[in-house]
């Protein structure tokens, strides 16, 4: 679920070239690499790399799972009769389901698996496989476990603070944030670089998150993911092309997500599939608070480059 990365230091206005943005970074003491983003708009970007821990959150976090179709690019496309034109009103109807089904739900919890393509040095696309167990209890619980290919990685989010454990390297990071998931994400992303792919998923209202700036939606028809019965959306959002199969059943579901990312070279593709979801968890509070583990030593979450606008 959660994949976490980190904002580039070099914004957009800036730094009118590319060698003048790696120019900085070097005078920074940061270093140019190719590591995936966690989010829309950009599968990678540059990182600073404050801590050794920058490397294992980047990958780690970044192959979870769910890089949900949202937080939307730059600016949209235009089209001369609108983009409203080209959306289905069906696809929204079955967002709008899906939407009420998870923001209806006090708690739940979901397994899934992922797919992710990330850059080699050698410029090669390599193929990474996650596993993710994610656990939320609204307003103000969250809390997501990684596995697989990617180095293990957990999260907690307690209504006050926010932590990351890689037990590998027996080392944490924790930061104080706004006391619902609904602020945290966003305050959390601004403040620390922090980014949360499956972060429309758990918003009090997918739907609002999900629907920004969309250009194109359209219903593909039924399809069978892992036993279960969906219908096969897909939609275009500004950078990304993106598929999400809903179930068909009276609780609508997500099953699987599809993304690829258009403004990118190669456009490197993300796939997700949900294997379970629990509607109805026992969660205690308890189950949401990190606790320290012996011999573990603190670092502090990767600091976001800020340099004046020139």
């Amino acid at each position: 679920m959660l994949l976490i990365g980190w904002k580039s230091p070099c914004k957009s206005w800036q730094f009118e070239h590319q060698t003048e943005c790696d120019r900085y970074l070097a005078s920074q003491g940061a270093v140019n690499e190719s590591l995936p983003d966690a989010i829309f708009p950009a599968p990678y970007e540059f990182i600073h790399p404050t801590m050794k821990f920058s490397r294992l959150l980047a990958t780690s976090l970044l192959v979870c799972c769910m890089l949900a179709p949202i937080l939307p690019r730059i600016q949209a496309e235009e089209s001369s009769s609108g983009p409203s034109s080209r959306i289905d009103p069906r696809a929204l109807e079955l967002l709008k389901r899906m939407s009420k089904t998870l923001g209806a739900a006090k708690a739940f919890t979901y397994r899934s698996r992922s797919v992710i393509e990330v850059p080699a040095k050698t410029g090669q696309f390599i193929t990474l496989f996650s596993s993710a167990d994610v656990a939320l209890k609204r307003p103000d619980k969250l809390r997501a476990r990684l596995g697989g290919e990617a180095p293990h990685f957990d999260f907690y989010f307690d209504g006050t603070t926010a932590s990351a454990f890689a037990p590998g390297g027996k080392v944490y990071s924790v930061t104080k944030t706004p006391s619902t998931i609904d602020t945290m994400l966003p305050a959390l992303q601004q403040e620390t670089g922090i980014r949360f792919p499956s972060a429309p998923l758990l918003f009090s209202d997918p739907y609002e998150v999900l629907t920004r700036r969309l250009i194109s939606g359209l219903v593909v028809g039924p399809a069978v993911v892992n036993g279960a019965a969906c219908q096969h959306l897909a939609f275009r959002s500004p950078g990304v092309n993106w598929e999400i199969w809903i179930g068909s059943g009276q609780r609508a579901l997500p099953w699987r997500l599809a993304v690829t990312f258009t403004d990118r070279a190669n456009f490197p593709r993300t796939l997700v599939e949900f294997l379970s979801w629990n509607l109805n968890p026992w969660l205690k509070n308890s189950d949401f608070v990190f606790r320290k583990p012996a011999g573990a030593r603190e670092i502090p979450f990767l600091s976001v480059i800020r340099p004046n606008a020139r």
